[in-house]
């Protein structure tokens, strides 16, 4: 089952703010979190994501129990993870990590990089800059054209 996943995080380079994937099948269950940050965040970033985290903001602690058990739940087949953005993959497995040589127990997956010239998720995603909408509109664009 391939998932679609979004981060949103507190400027480039920054600390992960909120984090979604949500499944191919649009009847089937998504995941999404919003994340305690305590750096400062970009000015861009005020304006254009905090507003539309849309959803209690967690530890990391339980975001990251919260993911792994998503994933376990979900773990019938294979999960292939998909981004369209290099950065949503680094957040998504450090969100995993719970100490130094440690991490959360989930099942085995694959991480798909897709390429998308020409695609614009804040132009086509029903709440810009909000992950669970920008990973919505990425599954919508990839299932339609790269199925």
């Amino acid at each position: 089952m391939r998932y679609y996943l979004d981060a949103e995080y507190t400027r480039f380079g920054g600390e992960l703010m909120s984090l979604a994937l949500v499944p191919a099948d649009p009847a089937l269950e998504s995941f999404y979190v919003a994340v305690e940050w305590v750096g400062q965040t970009d000015p861009w970033v005020e304006t254009h994501v905090v507003p539309h985290l849309g959803s209690e903001v967690v530890s990391r602690e339980l975001a990251s129990r919260k993911l792994a058990t998503f994933m376990r739940e979900r773990a019938v087949g294979h999960m292939v993870v998909v981004a369209d953005w290099p950065t949503d993959f680094e957040h998504l497995l450090a969100l995993l990590i719970t100490g130094p040589g440690r991490m959360q127990p989930v099942p085995d997956f694959d991480m798909k990089f897709q390429r998308l010239p020409g695609f614009n998720t804040a132009s086509t995603s029903r709440v810009p800059h909000n992950a669970l909408a920008d990973a919505e509109a990425l599954r919508d664009y990839c299932e339609a054209n790269h199925g």
